[in-house]
């Protein structure tokens, strides 16, 4: 029976000094003392846990608790210091973006080298080869190079590839939560079709409703540790109330550190899109036009962003949303356009009031074809937002503080 067995699993990373020579000359000039082992970080520490023949278990945590290292381990990328990891059944991975593909072959032949990577023989590859070219809308494109495929194509071939090599064991991370809506659902639903064929998933994300609704188990991670595995409403739960539990520290401890900082867009990590239409210089703002440190709950947010364009784009959606720090969405709007006036310009929307509870949120920009079929550029817990005290009444739970008042009188002596 196909499945995965993680057992007692730790994985140690050493870090040296930043200034490490990389040459012979420069260990010569600087001596070699700065090859020694600064610091040893423990990404994973005694990590359990196991995934049977048709069920998928999510992984979850913040950024940074091990979900990826672990999810590298499992599919053969590198190896643990402890304990063990045994695979039953050929191994589908969607682990990093272009993994696997080289850059100056043709999206066939990419297609054929992975495939026998996978187990497959030529003749198998030949035969699903049609099925691979539909499922990733790449007709006009494969037998052109992979270096000249954008972000979105490449994700659309690694997806198509993974699914079709007949995987007894899928590995997915959260690349699955960017890029084209249509063929976001596409892929959830082969993913469903594969478990209901008996394949043993491993997901990566963030979203924490999607784990919900599509897991049947879930691992939390927290520093490297297994904080709750069980049931996926149970665990979902608990990490939501840990998260609502550390945002009222968290707020007043990051907010300096987040605004101090320009946020660093990396491309297929926070940055989502064919960057067709990017969006830039994203401010937060006060109803004035104030630089915020912290937002009161109940002020007025004023979102501002540059554009640049390519070439003209055509009829297209700008997105300005709300998220929680455990990905939630609470709020989002969206602008629909003909099209852009001009190649360069600015975007700026302004939410009248934002009744949202003392913590850290995040405020999420996007730019989509109007049929939501291309995401062009989206920026995914980058630009975060810490909100203050509550400008008015702060009695009550959830992240919604709504203006409110209690009216409570006697009716009878």
């Amino acid at each position: 029976m196909a499945g995965i067995r993680v057992e007692s699993v730790s994985k140690r990373f050493r870090l040296y000094a930043k200034d490490r020579p990389y040459t012979l000359q420069e260990m010569l000039v600087r001596g070699f003392r700065k090859l020694r082992v600064q610091e040893e970080f423990w990404a994973l520490q005694d990590v359990s846990l196991e995934v049977a023949a048709g069920e998928m278990v999510g992984v979850i945590g913040r950024n940074g608790a091990g979900k990826s290292s672990l999810l590298r381990l499992v599919g053969g990328i590198g190896q643990p210091e402890r304990g063990r990891i045994v695979v039953d059944g050929r191994l589908g991975a969607l682990i990093d973006l272009g993994a696997g593909f080289h850059p100056e072959l043709t999206g066939r032949e990419n297609v054929y080298m992975n495939g026998v990577i996978s187990g497959l023989t030529r003749r198998q590859v030949s035969e699903i080869l049609d099925e691979i070219v539909a499922f990733a809308e790449l007709e006009e494109f494969i037998d052109s190079p992979v270096r000249t495929y954008s972000s979105g194509m490449q994700l659309r071939l690694a997806f198509a590839v993974a699914v079709h090599v007949q995987p007894e064991v899928l590995l997915v991370d959260e690349v699955l939560a960017v890029g084209d809506l249509g063929f976001q659902r596409k892929c959830l639903d082969r993913i469903h079709e594969l478990r209901s064929q008996g394949a043993a998933i491993l997901f990566v994300t963030h979203d924490l409703v999607q784990v919900e609704q599509i897991c049947n188990r879930v691992v939390w991670l927290n520093k490297g540790r297994v904080a709750a595995w069980g049931p996926a409403e149970e665990v979902v739960s608990a990490y939501r109330r840990s998260m609502a539990g550390s945002r009222k520290g968290a707020a007043t401890a990051q907010c300096s550190v987040q605004y101090g900082a320009v946020p660093v867009l990396r491309h297929n990590v926070n940055r989502f899109g064919t960057l067709e239409v990017e969006l830039q210089d994203v401010r937060l703002s006060d109803g004035s036009g104030m630089p915020l440190d912290v937002l009161p709950s109940g002020r007025a947010l004023l979102v501002e962003t540059k554009w640049c364009a390519t070439q003209p784009a055509g009829p297209l959606i700008l997105s300005v949303g709300v998220h929680s720090e455990d990905g939630l969405l609470l709020c989002e709007v969206h602008r629909p356009m003909n099209k852009l006036p001009g190649l360069q310009g600015e975007m700026k929307v302004q939410f009248d009031r934002l009744d949202l509870a003392e913590g850290t949120y995040f405020v999420d920009v996007g730019a989509y074809a109007a049929d939501w079929s291309t995401t062009y550029d989206y920026h995914w817990h980058v630009h975060r937002l810490v909100v203050g005290g509550p400008a008015g009444p702060s009695e009550g739970k959830g992240p919604l503080r709504p203006p409110f008042h209690w009216d409570v009188t006697a009716t009878s002596a």
